[in-house]
Order: structure tokens, then sequence, then C-alpha cells
């Protein structure tokens, strides 16, 4: 395709310059393509009632000629003009939700292109909200078809930058209106069936159809990779809005989803691929590998629809090979979030069970006296140990009046291995730090023999020697020379040693 200048036009819709709106209604009036926002995302404008502006739609975004456009309009009485057969139930959903996310398929008429309708009998119509959009659409006669302004297949866009980025050179103008206020495409409900049926989801959900009008179905293949019928709706055949790397939904309860993605990004880190995590506000702080990014909360659901494509761009920047993402429930704006995370990823899924169930342990806690020397040692000797699986590996103590720092000669020998314990403050154990996946390694048998009395544990309570089978003894350096501790350091580094191999060994039966 030739490569042309396309210009960019800064635009508010709280202060249309009518100027700018005449030179791009002109722009669609001749034939060429424009870029402008929408409520939803933004859209690749061109002339809906010309053959060629269509030919030129689709050669602009690469997009498949079977995949049908959707026509704006900006007055209802338009409808009238492109659609036949309108059933009845259409003046409510009107009067309830244009102009908003909707589109509705109608029989198409005469005037409606086949290049525009994919081929199809059919057209998708909608009544953009954003003022920017009504106006445009008027300026350039009333009927612009607008499939999403990004190169096909990629995240749909939901900035002028985004825009850019795809069709810089490829289209003739850019209307910059800022970020757009949904983020996810309109909800698509097909009108030639009874009842009325959902092909595409979002946010304008089942519940409020049917609070207007009564039952309406849902395509059964909206979550499905295998339909082969061509398609009534756009987007819904061909793999869509996909980032560059491979995105890989993780499928679970929370907690379940939150730990797999810990031991999948743990696993690419220690392999040194970079990997990407989408979380949520809730989820953020759980996370402590690869680079991780909040769509937003899931107690607002809105703010991860309107943030969802951007993210997916943000990590075609970071050079990640893969994507693993949480889940989110089927109903409301989740089921269009869903929806286009299962188009992104292809339909790859992982079930979150599939990884946590070959986890026996997720904690290991190493309990000494007073959590000031040993114990800490050894938790800080196992975090530098190559593991598997990740582990929360923590220090507490049988006596711990107050909190204070590691003891002095125990930092200054592990400063001398290239080690730490500045940021360490001893802890007193408890019954918190009992969880059916902890695995509690004491330094004396006195120390186990307490807590199996006190919690009265049966289970993933050892000594450290008992558990590697090992009797070496761990000498007690308090209140001795530094030399002593250097000795402890030695002893304790060949048994966390022997500790990492058996952990290891126990990942590998599990697989």
């Amino acid at each position: 395709m030739n490569f042309m200048e396309t210009l960019i036009r800064k635009i508010d819709k709280n202060k249309i310059d009518e100027k700018v709106i005449a030179e791009a209604g002109k722009f669609l009036r001749e034939g060429k393509l424009v870029a402008f926002p929408t409520e939803t995302v933004y859209g690749l404008g061109a002339d809906a009632l010309k053959e060629e502006a269509a030919r030129k739609t689709y050669a602009a975004k690469g997009r498949p000629s079977d995949n049908p456009l959707i026509v704006h309009i900006a007055d209802y009485e338009d409808l009238k003009k492109i659609a036949v057969n309108i059933p009845p139930e259409t003046d409510m959903l009107a009067a309830h939700f244009w102009p908003g996310p909707l589109t509705m398929i109608f029989e198409k008429s005469d005037i409606v292109p086949y290049g525009t309708t994919g081929g199809l009998d059919t057209v998708a119509v909608r009544m953009p909200a954003d003022p920017v959009a009504r106006a445009l659409i008027r300026a350039a006669g009333g009927f612009v078809s607008a499939p999403s302004a990004n190169t096909s297949g990629r995240p749909s866009p939901t900035t002028a930058q985004h825009v850019e980025e795809d069709l810089n050179g490829k289209i003739d103008m850019i209307l910059d209106g800022g970020t757009v206020d949904i983020g996810l495409e309109s909800t698509i409900l097909d009108m030639t069936v009874i009842p009325p049926m959902i092909l595409r989801p979002g946010a304008i959900t089942t519940e409020m159809f049917e609070e207007v009008i009564g039952p309406v179905g849902v395509d059964e293949t909206l979550l499905s990779d295998k339909s082969t019928q061509a398609p009534k709706a756009p987007g819904m055949k061909y793999r869509h809005y996909a980032p560059k790397a491979k995105l890989m939904i993780v499928e679970g309860d929370l907690r379940e989803e939150i730990l797999a993605i810990r031991q999948l990004a743990y696993e690419a880190d220690r392999k040194g691929h970079p990997v990407g995590v989408i979380a949520t506000n809730e989820t953020l702080p759980f996370y402590n590998h690869g680079i991780i990014k909040n769509i937003g909360t899931r107690e607002n659901e809105k703010t991860i629809a309107r943030n969802l494509y951007s993210i997916l761009r943000e990590f075609d920047e970071e050079n990640v090979d893969t994507i693993y993402s949480e889940s989110f429930a089927i109903q409301g704006i989740g089921t269009a979030i869903m929806n286009r995370l299962e188009k992104a990823a292809g339909h790859l899924r992982i079930p979150a069970k599939d990884i946590v169930k070959l986890q026996k342990y997720r904690r290991i806690t190493f309990v000494s006296g007073t959590d000031s020397a040993r114990g800490p040692m050894a938790a800080e000797l196992l975090r530098h140990c190559d593991l598997k699986q990740e582990y929360v590996i923590n220090s507490r103590g049988m006596v711990v009046l107050f909190p204070e720092p590691a003891n002095q000669k125990a930092e200054a020998i592990m400063k001398s291995a290239q080690m730490t314990l500045e940021n360490h403050s001893s802890l007193q154990f408890d019954g918190d730090n009992i969880q059916e996946d902890t695995l509690i390694l004491t330094i004396d048998a006195n120390q186990k023999e307490k807590i199996l009395a006190e919690y009265q544990l049966s289970e993933n309570v050892y000594t450290l020697n008992e558990f590697i089978d090992d009797n070496t003894e761990i000498p007690d350096p308090y209140g001795k020379p530094l030399t002593a501790y250097g000795e402890c350091y030695e002893v304790l580094d060949r048994l966390i040693k022997k500790l990492a191999d058996k952990l290891n060994s126990l990942t590998e039966e599990k697989e």
C-alpha cells in the first residue's frame, strides 16, 4: 500500500472545532479514511455507502474482507435508509441505549454495498455517544463505516497514539480526542432472530437488555474458537486484540490463580525468559517476578475494561515472551473483558490447579531460639539457592520479647559471603506461621518438640537435620567470637544446599 501523509488534528469534545470537523467530513465524502474517537474505541471512518471506501478500509487495516464493518449514524431516522424489516423492539432499545455502546444488526437496504457488510445481507448499525463522532458523521453525510482504527488482530486503540502506531502513513487523518471512556467495543445484538441474540458482549449486558425487552439469546460460541461459519459480527472469527507476546489466561479461584502465576513467572525469571503479569489493584502486592502491570480494580470492572487494550499495547514495548493474566467473572462487563482476553490469547488457558497441585510446600519457615542468627542465616542462604519452585522463605524465634536486628557478627559473616541480614527483624513464632502449605524447619530438636506440644501438630514440622537426613550438628555461636559464627555459617551453607536439592527433587517428583 502507498505511504501517505497522515494529518493529526487535536479536538476537544467539550468545545468542538467546527473547522476541523468540516475538514474531516470533506475527507470522508471524498472517499478518504479518517480515524476518530468514540466512547468505546477509536474508529477508522470511511463513507459507508461507497464500495471503494470499504476496500480502502480493509487494505489499511490488513483486515479480511469477510469481516463486516459497523455503519455509524448520528440520527435515529437514518436507520430506515440503510435497514429494512426493522423489528418493533428496536424503538425501545434505541430509546434506552442510543446514543451509546450498542450495535444492532438488521437486514440491509439496497443502498448499503456488500463491501461494507462483508458480503452479507445484514448491516450492523451503531449511534455513538461521543460528540466528536456524531459531529463527524453528520459532516460526512450521515453514514460512516468504522471498524476499530488498528492493524487487524492488534489490540484496539483507546488513544490517538495507538492509532498512529498502527496506521500512520496508511490513512488520511486522525482526530485526537484524548483517551476514550469505555475502552471495549460495543455490544452487538442481532435483531434478525427471535429473540434477539448477543453476538459480541460489551458494556451493555444481557441483564440490561432483558429489563427493556425481555429475554435475549447469547451466542454460545462467544468464548470458543471452534466456529467455522462466516462471522455475522465484526471481530468474532479471527484472533483479535492480540499483543505481540503469547498471552495465556490462568483460570481457577483467585487464590489459585495468584499462586499459579507467581510460580510461572518465577520459573520464567529463573530461566531468563522475560514475562509479563496482568494483575489487579487487589492482587498487585502478591507478585514478585516478571513485569507486572495493574489493569484496574475488581471492585469496578469498568476500570479493567478501560485499561485492557492499553495494557496489552504497553507489553509490546517491554519485549516480553509471554504474558500471564488472571481471569475475570463471566457476568456483567466481565463477560466482555473475558471475551476480548480469550480472543487476544487465541483461547490459550492454563488451569491454575495444574500448577498449584505440583507445590507441596509454598512457605518455608526456619525456627531458632531468638531469631537473631542461625534462623535468619539459614533463610538467607536458602533464598540464594537455585530453587525450581518459588517459596516464601522466612524465620521466626521461640523466645522473642521484642523485634531486634540480626546479630552483628552473623551479619558480618553474611556480608563477607555477599549476602545480608540488614533488613531482618526478629519475630516470635506463633499460630499464624502454621499453614497447610508451610514447611517448618527448626534448628534444634527442642524447638521442634515445643512446637509439636504447643500446637498439637503431626506433620510438616522437622528439624533441618531430620528433613535432609544429615546429623551434622549446627553449632550455636551465641556469645562466642566471630570465628564461631564463621564455623556456623560453613555448616549451614552445606546443609542448606542439601535442603535445596531435596526441595528440587520433591518438585521433580510432583511433575
